[in-house]
């Protein structure tokens, strides 16, 4: 059994507000998909729309990913 979670990390563009947690993101070839906000990061600032972000996604599911934030900066 493996226990390592298998992650991409991929810079993404947020497009539009859906909610307060969620947003219109795509990448750079074109894809869009549903970016979510991670339950830690949501307390600080929200993003940006039109700013870039990393974005966590899974390989077995491209339509959603999770937002990076870095709270360093």
């Amino acid at each position: 059994m493996r226990d390592k979670k298998e992650t991409i990390l991929l810079d993404a563009q947020l497009i539009s507000v859906i909610d307060n947690y969620a947003f219109d993101a795509e990448l750079p070839n074109g894809h869009r998909f549903v970016a979510f906000l991670r339950r830690n990061d949501q307390a600080g600032p929200l993003p940006q729309v039109g700013a870039r972000y990393t974005v966590e996604m899974s390989p077995y599911d491209m339509s959603k990913g999770r937002l990076v934030i870095d709270q360093e900066q």
